[in-house]
């Protein structure tokens, strides 16, 4: 059975990369009808946030990202980490080292200086002298001292390692905590994790994982290194740029449809398709098809894709969605005409919101190059006509509106946006904004003759 995992450290947000590394973990194990855990890493008790936490929790709820089991948190398996360490003291694969962190400094200047590459010199590998006192020790792992670590990446294919560039790295640091390399390993291998997908800034970390897996006999999973997300300029993505809290996203309007298939997008591809529901993701994902080279970040893509969503979602959703964004049509009686008007233009939510918000509050004030524009020749004549015609009318439906305003153009003689324009400004403040019919039927009769009359009485 395929088992994957996502492994967050609780430092921080869930940012979109991470987030990235979980869809392809999770449509892994989906895929193989295996399983899909959630691990959070934080043995950093220093830098550990229990609100970090929560926002990685919240995040995967948003996206409906679903996980086999309890959320397993790594705190809570000190005792099986102790016990690990001790095997391997017990075996003489590990041992104490007494080098302060003074010494250690040193050390390095040295190495520096001489133009080595600073690392620690395994001088209490195999000590028999007296010992130090007064120093609390690190556990430090016996790395091989010759030959190759070699292992196959499923994206970047072999990756040979030479022992040489390995020192004996910590396994426990002085507090007898454990450190991120040690338990990775333990954990994958006691969880049964089968397939490791992850960024490529792992990459290095591998090796001292394998020498985890190997000293203490435990099967050794497949690894994945997922190249890293990159902004439209080839550099590092920053906040700026996306790389910001997932639940970000969420405020700004975009849908975990969307955000899911432009993530899964990044760097993974199925011929030339672009928009994918939840099940062809799983029903085609499979890790060796990830590709080689870094993917760049493209709002425009992303915004693409979420207007698509947008515009296939239901009208009972988006009336819930809306709420977040201060938009309340649950009771409103042409809330379906609204939303239908609108839909089709949105990017986000917070846009539709923003749209929706236009023409349901009168405006307060009119654009300035809009009355330059619409407020000319017989504007005033063309309005009044309009507003005796509708108080005469009853009028609901959005061709109700459009046949009076045909009447006026007709019994004037004159062009559609001779009327047009000016009623635009009347309703929405500016010239801009959805076909007026639709506008007048969600507003209704008595808010569009006021709208009209505030302009007439504006400008006499």
């Amino acid at each position: 059975m395929v088992v994957t995992r996502f492994a967050p450290s609780p430092t921080g947000y869930l940012h979109i990369g991470g987030l990235r590394t979980a869809l392809f973990n999770w449509l892994w194990a989906r895929h193989n009808n295996g399983k899909f855990i959630l691990r959070i890493e934080d043995t950093d008790l220093a830098r550990n946030s229990e609100e970090a936490t929560k926002a990685i929790l919240e995040a995967f709820d948003w996206v409906g990202l679903d996980y086999d089991g309890e959320v397993a948190y790594q705190s809570k398996r000190f005792d099986i980490y102790k016990r690990y360490i001790q095997k391997l003291l017990d075996e003489g694969k590990a041992y104490y080292c007494y080098m302060t962190k003074e010494e250690l400094d040193k050390l390095r200047e040295e190495q520096m200086q001489r133009g080595e590459r600073p690392r620690y010199d395994r001088r209490y590998r195999d000590f028999t002298g007296t010992l130090p006192e007064g120093v609390q020790p690190v556990v430090r792992i016996k790395a091989p001292l010759e030959g190759d670590i070699i292992f196959e990446d499923g994206i970047k294919g072999t990756i040979t390692i030479k022992s040489e560039e390995l020192d004996d790295f910590i396994i426990a640091r002085s507090d007898g905590t454990p450190t991120y390399n040690f338990v990775v390993a333990i954990d994958d291998a006691l969880m049964g994790v089968t397939d490791v997908i992850r960024g490529d800034d792992h990459l290095y970390n591998t090796p001292k994982q394998i020498i985890v897996y190997e000293a203490l006999g435990l099967k050794i999973p497949k690894f994945y290194h997922v190249p890293m997300i990159l902004n439209e300029q080839g550099k590092k993505l920053s906040k700026r740029d996306g790389a910001m809290d997932v639940m970000e996203y969420k405020r700004m309007g975009y849908l975990p449809e969307a955000l899911l298939n432009f993530l899964v997008r990044l760097g993974w591809s199925h011929g030339d398709q672009e928009i994918f529901s939840l099940e062809e993701m799983i029903e085609l994902f499979d890790p060796k098809d990830i590709n080689k080279s870094a993917s760049a970040y493209n709002l425009s893509k992303l915004q693409w894709l979420n207007a698509h969503y947008i515009k296939n979602t239901p009208n009972e959703k988006l009336v819930t969605l809306l709420e977040d964004f201060g938009i309340f049509l649950a009771d409103h009686d042409k809330k379906e005409i609204l939303l239908d008007a609108l839909k089709e233009r949105a990017k986000t939510l917070q846009e539709l919101a923003d749209m929706a918000k236009e023409i349901l509050e009168e405006p307060e004030e009119y654009d300035a190059k809009g009355m330059k524009k619409a407020l000319r020749g017989e504007w005033r004549e063309i309005l009044e006509l309009f507003v005796q015609k509708l108080e005469q009318k009853d009028v609901h439906l959005p061709v109700d509106f459009h046949t009076i305003i045909e009447e006026v153009v007709k019994e004037k003689e004159i062009g559609f946006g001779k009327i047009g324009q000016p009623l635009r400004l009347a309703l929405l403040g500016k010239m801009a904004g959805p076909d007026l019919a639709d506008v007048m039927a969600i507003i209704g009769k008595d808010q569009t003759i006021k709208r009209v009359k505030k302009l007439l009485e504006s400008y006499k």
